[in-house]
């Protein structure tokens, strides 16, 4: 590779996995392992790093039956101490007949809470951001912001699924991202990352 040798053996774990969109006229998003924890070890040019964990990832299926004009999606991670990861998952594209859909899955504590729809406050490229707040039906309020901005911020050219052409998707894998935590009788509480989100827009009506 390049005049480098690099060999690995991982091991990751995860407890949680989620389904955002399942519509078979148009596609699915999919995450089978939303808060994966690897361990094990890498080694490049014969340095070897080691720990456990080792690091943390999410690994997604998307699959869409016909082009899209515009989606966003965003992932993040947060770690918690001695305390079980969290993790924020939340989808937004285009839909026939004007429709927008949204959702969005708050892992916590052991529990799944589902939020069919949120109100996005920004959708920005430049800066790459998006704000959006929501509240689940158990009364859980959520403020959530994915900053994009910084030097992993990168485009590639997606394929058309008619093969009509491309189109430009924005994505920076080593977002920040920030969210407040409001469950009914509890304190206020914050959730923060600085490099363990993934922002990704293509298009923005």
């Amino acid at each position: 590779m390049n005049g480098h040798t690099l060999s690995w053996d991982m091991h990751y774990r995860s407890a949680f996995r989620t389904t955002l969109s399942d519509k078979g006229w148009i596609g699915f998003s999919r995450t089978p392992h939303s808060d994966a924890l690897f361990s094990g070890h890498i080694t490049l040019d014969g340095r070897r790093s080691e720990a456990d964990p080792l690091g943390f990832g999410v690994q997604g299926h998307n699959c869409g039956y016909r082009h899209r004009n515009f989606w966003r999606w965003t992932h993040a991670y947060f770690l918690r101490g001695d305390r079980q990861p969290s993790t924020l998952e939340a989808l937004a594209y285009e839909m026939p007949f004007g429709l927008i859909f949204r959702k969005a899955v708050l892992w916590y504590d052991g529990e799944r809470h589902v939020i069919r729809n949120f109100r996005e406050i920004t959708k920005s490229q430049n800066p790459f951001k998006w704000d959006f707040n929501c509240r689940s039906r158990e009364g859980l309020q959520l403020e959530i912001t994915i900053d994009g901005t910084g030097l992993a911020t990168h485009h590639l050219p997606y394929l058309k699924t008619d093969c009509s052409g491309s189109f430009d998707v924005m994505n920076n894998s080593l977002s920040s991202a920030t969210v407040f935590l409001q469950r009914p009788n509890k304190a206020l509480e914050k959730l923060e990352t600085a490099s363990g989100a993934v922002l990704e827009m293509a298009g923005l009506p």
